[in-house]
């Protein structure tokens, strides 16, 4: 007689809780570093602010009277109490600290209001500006793509060097040149923008131009790998031409890196808006911002410092967050 001999099989059951949990660690783990560079970006923030030359009682008061002058100690005094200027480094910073985690950002030294309602009144044009320049990248990048991208010769060199001079263009230098040939010499454009149509454009071709550079080389490299797997020899085995082949299915999977760095891409938008905003003289967070600066109002810095430094956060947390629940092997490979 035979022996039987039963070997246990192991059960899928397990599997799925085992899945979800590896998942959900790996969000947490995500989310705590998404909390401690937010954390680190408060601190520095706080730190330079603390400081920067100049005693902050004396500037909130020229700032009130419009006069730069020296300030005696009996002048100072009510404002160092009433702001909290004479306490210990350590204790400003506990109730800095404390008061963000409220959503208080403080108030404007120069406008005597609410930081929170100083920035929630310019982030609109801001915020279209970068949502924007990131359609209109891609715009931009997917065509090239497709035209340039793995193909020998003088076509795909051409292709390679254009992203890659674009890509390191910087925005300042891209919208003065812009303005000069855009605005002054054809004259198809306002000089000071807006946020009409016309006074736009140029705006969104200055940051759209480089991000697109930038995009299209990440995607030219995942498009030569994508168009050597079998999937593009059985598409073209059952007849499908060489554009088809590219468009339908090369790119489709050529565009997963692009949009990886969406997240990344989003926040150097916002922070180039304040930039490209001030070239054109465009209503944002960017005059504000400079405005700021100029009159040593340190909570305006600080809270658009901290809004940009978030969104950043935030974004490349959201798209991190989906990839994994999506396609948890991505954390293997990290």
């Amino acid at each position: 007689m035979t022996a039987v001999i039963a070997v246990p099989v192991a059960s899928d059951d397990a599997a799925p809780p085992r899945k979800v949990g590896a998942i959900a660690r790996a969000v947490a783990a995500r989310v705590a570093s998404a909390i401690f560079v937010l954390w680190g970006t408060v601190t520095v923030t706080f730190v330079v602010l603390a400081l920067l030359p100049g005693d902050r009682a004396t500037i909130l008061l020229n700032i009130r009277s419009g006069q730069t002058i020296e300030r005696t100690p009996d002048e100072l005094a009510p404002i160092n109490a009433q702001y909290g200027f004479d306490r210990p480094v350590l204790a400003q910073y506990w109730t800095y600290l404390g008061d963000l985690l409220h959503g208080d950002f403080g108030q404007s030294l120069q406008l005597q209001r609410s930081v929170t309602d100083v920035i929630g009144e310019q982030i609109t044009p801001t915020l279209t500006l970068a949502v924007g320049a990131l359609l209109l990248a891609w715009v931009l990048t997917v065509p090239w793509t497709l035209l340039t991208a793995g193909r020998r010769g003088r076509v795909g060199t051409l292709g390679s060097a254009v992203e890659t001079v674009t890509a390191g263009l910087p925005h300042y230098w891209v919208g003065v040149l812009l303005l000069i040939f855009g605005a002054i010499h054809l004259r198809w454009f306002p000089v000071l923008g807006g946020t009409t149509p016309a006074g736009t454009i140029l705006p969104l071709v200055t940051l759209a131009i480089p991000l697109a550079g930038f995009l299209g080389q990440a995607t030219r490299a995942e498009f030569g790998r994508a168009s050597r797997q079998p999937f593009v020899l059985t598409a073209r085995a059952r007849g499908m031409g060489s554009g088809g082949v590219r468009a339908r299915h090369v790119l489709r999977h050529s565009l997963i890196p692009g949009v990886t760095l969406t997240g990344w891409a989003m926040g150097s938008l916002l922070s180039g808006a304040v930039l490209v905003e001030n070239v054109f003289a465009r209503p944002g967070l960017g005059s504000v911002l400079v405005t700021a600066v100029s009159a040593k109002d340190f909570p305006v810095v600080s809270g658009i410092v901290i809004l940009i430094s978030f969104a950043y956060v935030l974004i490349n947390l959201v798209i991190d967050a989906v990839y994994l629940i999506v396609d948890p092997r991505l954390e293997s490979r990290r």
